[in-house]
């Protein structure tokens, strides 16, 4: 009778050896991974600035910034041997995977925001940029013109998410477990900060004065990309309220709704930047409206309301710091 009770204790106490060894094992991996530190790096790249923070033994600068190049030689235009700059000059360079993965991503978001987004709006937006400053704005003729030849592509819209994508794809492959991803504002995060808490991330407030930066609020990005888009310092007014000059491609002309900035969380960057653009065209209402179609999105939105003042609007699901 003893040796039968000792059979069956002998496969418990096997199996809590063997619990107490895993649980030592992952004490010592987690111990071991909060002693790596963080490290950071920061540069330049698509025409504004990176900032990189990840927790790794080794700095990773190199494979990253070599990430930020191999999307630079696709689609910047500043670049005269990128793909869209042979483009743009009448040429015919070979497609490769990676632009025919953002053409199609810019052409999937242009049919859902039906013409929102567009990257062959380039032409517009600089002649009434131009336009603005000098106080002589194009003509309708001239309007209808760039309407019509669209020859001149700009993925500046949805490229700086592209890359921040990208980074966090050599981060990921290369087993980074915590990290952010920042170029000119469009981040992808994972993981914790290093204070071991959730990234959190500023949303500046519109205001007219470049040398007064204010925070709206703060938004904590768990393992998601986040965009925004708003032209922060670029106002008319009109009947007493501020507007945004946002170049509608399917018109040719300035939008004229109260939308001043529109902030886009998704899984991907390039997604979030290129729906955060698409909504400063669309304006405050028909962004409500599309994004019910899309639960996978959440947006925070910063706009004038009918007395000319600032007011918030945003979907379920942010977890938000009011500044």
């Amino acid at each position: 009778m003893k040796k039968n009770k000792l059979y069956w204790q002998i496969p418990l106490l096997v199996l809590l050896v063997v619990g107490t060894i895993f649980i030592a094992r992952q004490q010592r991996g987690e111990d071991k991974e909060q002693d790596v530190q963080f490290l950071h790096n920061e540069g330049f790249m698509f025409g504004t600035t990176y900032r990189l923070t990840y927790q790794s033994g080794v700095d990773l600068h190199e494979e990253a910034e070599r990430a930020m190049k191999d999307v630079d030689a696709e689609f910047s235009m500043f670049n005269p041997k990128s793909t869209v700059a042979a483009i743009n000059r009448g040429e015919k360079p070979t497609l490769s995977r990676m632009y025919k993965e953002v053409w199609q991503l810019a052409q999937d978001v242009n049919k859902d925001t039906d013409g929102a987004f567009d990257v062959t709006v380039a032409p517009l937006v600089n002649a009434w940029g131009f336009g603005f400053k000098t106080g002589q704005q194009p003509t309708p003729s001239q309007v209808d013109s760039l309407l019509k030849v669209r020859s001149e592509l700009d993925f500046s819209a949805i490229a700086k998410g592209y890359g921040s994508d990208q980074v966090a794809r050599v981060f990921d492959s290369l087993g980074v477990k915590n990290y952010m991803v920042e170029i000119g504002g469009e981040v992808v995060t994972r993981g914790h900060n290093p204070h071991g808490q959730p990234w959190r991330i500023g949303v500046n407030k519109p205001v007219e004065d470049p040398e007064n930066v204010e925070l709206q609020a703060v938004l904590q990005v768990d393992n998601a990309a986040l965009a925004t888009s708003g032209n922060y310092r670029n106002f008319y007014y009109k009947g007493g309220r501020k507007y945004a000059h946002t170049i509608d491609p399917r018109t040719g002309y300035p939008v004229q709704h109260e939308l001043l900035s529109a902030t886009v969380v998704s899984k991907q960057c390039a997604m979030a930047d290129a729906y955060a653009t698409s909504f400063m065209v669309l304006g405050l209402e028909k962004s409500k409206a599309l994004l019910q179609r899309h639960p996978e999105l959440k947006a925070y939105f910063i706009y004038t309301d009918e007395q000319g003042k600032l007011a918030v609007w945003h979907t379920d699901g942010l977890t938000i710091e009011d500044n």
